[in-house]
Order: structure tokens, then sequence, then C-alpha cells
């Protein structure tokens, strides 16, 4: 830059003598930029996912799960449904829409102020005349405002920072695309675990009013005691306040589902009948170097990075002089019927140059500022990629043990449950107590509602690393955006 206003000086006498040298010289010079050259920083994170027992690292050529739209992500067909209800109707989604058109406008007023503003003018002046009687004035024409001619790129660095701002929001939102469709499958899982362990209470429930009629029988009878009378009674009340539970959290789902999508839901979107049916195809890992370009909320801490880095160049750039043309050309005259006229046509040039002596350290608070803020977006930027990175390595962990844990829940839950069919007919032979009767029914009991919340968790995780990798917010081909982002 120093060589080419060396160069512009040295020329500046005949540059100085016609317009187009003096138009050709403001460009020139307007390439000059403050704005320090942006170079992505590194990842403060491994370059390998971390395993766990014998799990293999992963794949360089695995497919990106930010490449798989969630139309096939999703297989269940009522859940497809719930997402589009979201997409459309979700409050939180249109307003990152509506941000997305605010920055655009921002963006566009700053690419505004690169260029001249041209006035159709029109004044008249009345007063008093020095020699009496009145003076009037009345004139006509095209008024340019004050227009700087950005030869140190302040313009140009607010414009990219602008241009920064405004794609960040357009990555905020595709992170709330991503978070919603990640909320409405948890909600409809959750849904689902809960109108089954609904059911699975409703049962339990008629199974321990069964025996409590038969205790009691057999305490008329004075073959049981009143021990065993009241721990019959004490789980019959335990399964009732797990029913009264269970109602009233999926009343909580399908209240939280409503919101997600933002309108009232059909009812036969809300039946989970089917529950053992596949409803997620395969998520692909790859590998963390994935994350800078799929997560949309990286890419969103990157954008606000760059415009953290921008900002730098015009606070730079006010260190230098400002050079701003104001300029008018129309007619003028005495009479409006004399304002078009021959002889009543003239123009002005007003070039007016600024330059910064004394402002008691404001410009060097501006640019020290500017340089906090591009170390606090740098910082945000890298904790954004840690917490991605932690999420998939959470995720991952998930996936390695969940499946084990979910095998051997379901081997317990079958050896609980013939354990209570055993104890039970024992019970009937009166070779065993009541007692082990109901020690087996509460273990039969809380084994299967740890298996419903095992399998909720297992099918929680697949949603996770989704979501974690960076999908969700990826269109199939052809299909165009609809919320207005």
């Amino acid at each position: 830059m120093r060589k080419t206003l060396q160069t512009v000086t040295s020329r500046s006498g005949a540059l100085a003598r016609t317009p187009l040298a003096a138009a050709c010289a403001a460009l020139l010079l307007a390439g000059c930029s403050m704005m320090p050259v942006y170079e992505r920083p590194p990842a403060p994170v491994a370059t390998q996912w971390p395993t766990l027992g014998a799990a293999l690292p992963a794949d360089a050529t695995a497919r990106a799960a930010g490449d798989l739209p969630w139309q096939a992500f999703v297989v269940d067909a009522r859940l497809r449904t719930l997402i589009e209800q979201a997409l459309t109707g979700n409050r939180d989604l249109r307003m990152a829409a509506l941000a997305i058109e605010q920055a655009r406008a921002q963006y566009q007023i700053r690419a505004a102020d690169q260029t001249p503003t041209l006035n159709l003018a029109a004044a008249g002046n009345r007063q008093p005349a020095s020699g009496g009687g009145i003076s009037s004035t009345y004139t006509v024409g095209l008024a340019m405002a004050s227009w700087e001619i950005d030869f140190f790129g302040r313009i140009a660095s607010l414009k990219e920072a602008a241009l920064s701002q405004y794609l960040a929001t357009e990555e905020a939102r595709r992170a709330v695309q991503t978070s919603l469709i990640a909320s409405v499958a948890n909600a409809w899982l959750s849904l689902q675990a809960n109108d089954e362990l609904l059911a699975l209470t409703q049962r339990t429930l008629v199974t321990r009013e069964d025996s409590l009629r038969l205790v009691r029988l057999r305490f008329d009878q004075g073959v049981a005691s009143a021990l065993d009378l009241r721990q019959a009674d004490s789980l019959v009340a335990t399964a009732r306040v797990a029913l009264a539970q269970q109602q009233r959290l999926r009343a909580l789902d399908v209240n939280a589902l409503t919101l997600l999508t933002g309108q009232p839901l059909p009812a036969e979107l809300l039946d989970s009948q089917g529950g053992s049916d596949p409803l997620f195809a395969p998520v692909p890992e790859g590998l963390p170097s994935d994350l800078l370009a799929q997560r949309a909320d990286v890419r969103q801490a990157e954008q606000l990075l760059m415009a953290a880095n921008a900002s730098i160049g015009a606070a730079r750039a006010a260190f230098f002089p400002r050079i701003a043309l104001t300029a008018s050309a129309g007619t003028a005259s005495n009479a409006l019927s004399g304002l078009f006229k021959d002889g009543s046509w003239g123009w002005t040039l007003a070039p007016q140059a600024l330059l910064p002596i004394f402002d008691a350290g404001r410009n060097q608070a501006g640019l020290d500022s500017a340089l906090a803020g591009r170390e606090m977006a740098l910082a945000q930027y890298e904790k954004a990629i840690q917490t991605a990175f932690r999420e998939v390595s959470d995720a991952l962990a998930g996936r390695a043990t969940l499946g084990d844990q979910w095998q051997a829940q379901q081997a317990q839950a079958e050896a609980e449950a013939d354990r209570f069919r055993l104890a039970d007919l024992r019970y009937r032979n009166g070779v065993a107590s009541s007692l082990e009767v109901l020690d087996a029914q509460r273990a039969l009991f809380a084994s299967q509602q740890a298996l419903v919340q095992t399998r909720l968790a297992l099918r929680q995780n697949q949603v996770l690393l989704y979501k974690a990798l960076g999908g969700g917010w990826e269109l199939p081909p052809g299909q165009t955006d609809r919320t207005g982002g």
C-alpha cells in the first residue's frame, strides 16, 4: 500500500489536470485496505475420535453425516411428518430466518456507503434586501450528499464485517434447524418410551391388584400375615404412583411436540405403535476435521471471527485522513419563471479532507477494542470446535456401549420375568412365601422400566450423533428452503 501511495503522490500534478485521471486515482487508492489477512486458526482438538475398547478409528473415506439429509436419516413416516410441520411452523426457526433478512439489509446498507447518494433538491429563499424590498432565490437541481472516497478501506472493511455477520446469521438458522430436528426426534422418542412405560405400568398394576386380592383372601383365612398384606398394598400403591407419573410425562411430551411444531397435532401422529420398528438410518462418523465444514454452529463462530477481523481494518483506517466529496448541479434564479432559462445553470464541487490530530485516544481505543473483539471471537470459535468434538465423542461413547447395555438389560428382564413366574408358581403351591413373590414382582417391574429407558437412551444417542456431526440442515437436491433463510 505504501508503494501505491508513493506512486500516486509522485503523479498528483498530472492526475489533477483531468477529472478522469482524478477518478482513476480515487479508485486506485480505494483499493488499499488495513484489514488483516484472515487465516483459519488450527483446530484445538485431536485428529481422531477417542475409541473405547477395540473400537476402530474413523475411516477417512467415510461419508460425512452432514451430507446425509434428515429425510434420509429419519425412517419413520410419522416422525418425518412431525419434523416437516416443525420446519414450517416453529417460531424459533422463523425468527432465525427473519434475522437473516435483517442482516442482509444491514449488509446492503454498508454496501451502499461505497456509492454516491444523489438527491433531487428544490429550495426557495426570500429575505429582506439591503437596499429595501425583498430578495428571492430559487434553486432546482441534483445534489450529491457527502461521499467518502474509501482511500484506506474503512468502508470496505465495514462492508466485509457486515457480510460476515450476514453469513453468520445464515449459519445460525441452520444450527437452529439442526437443533429443532433433534428436539422433535427426542420428544417423539420420549413419547414412545412413556407410552410403553404407561402400558407396562397398567399391566403391572393389574397383576399387583390380582396378587393383593389373593393375599387378602389368604389373610382372611388366616394363612397370610398382616405383613404380607401390607407389602402387597404397598406394591399396588407404588404402581398407581408410577401410573400417574407416566400419564403426566406423556402429557408433557405431547405439549413439547405441540410447541416444537407450532400447531396442534392430530391423534394419528401421536400413535406410538410399532415401537420396535427401525426409526433412523446408520450415521457415518467421519473425521474431526468434518466438523469445520458440517457443523453450522462452528461455521457461524468462524464467520463471527471473520467479522471481528474485518472490524480491525476499519479501526486502523480511522487513523488516516477521510476525503469526502459534496457536489451539486442545477439551475438558480431570482424568479420562478427564470429557473430554466439560459444562463441559469451551474454546478459546485466541494472536496473535503479530515485528518485526525487529537481525539483523546478515541481511535486507539477503537483499535484496541477491535483487537480484543477478535481475540474473543477466536476463543469462541475454538470453544465451538471443542464443544462439538466433546459432543461427538460422547455420542460415540454411547454408541460403543449402549448396545451392549441394552442387550444385557434385556437378558436381565427376561431372567426377572422367569423368576417371577417360578416364584408365583411356588407361592400358589404353598412352597414359597408371599414376600418372595412380591420381591420378584418389584424386581421385574424395575428391570422392565430400565429396559425401556435403555432403549430410549440408545435411540436418542443416534439422534445426538447425527446432530453432533453436523447433520440436519442439508436439503435433498432440488428441494428449496421453506423457512425463508
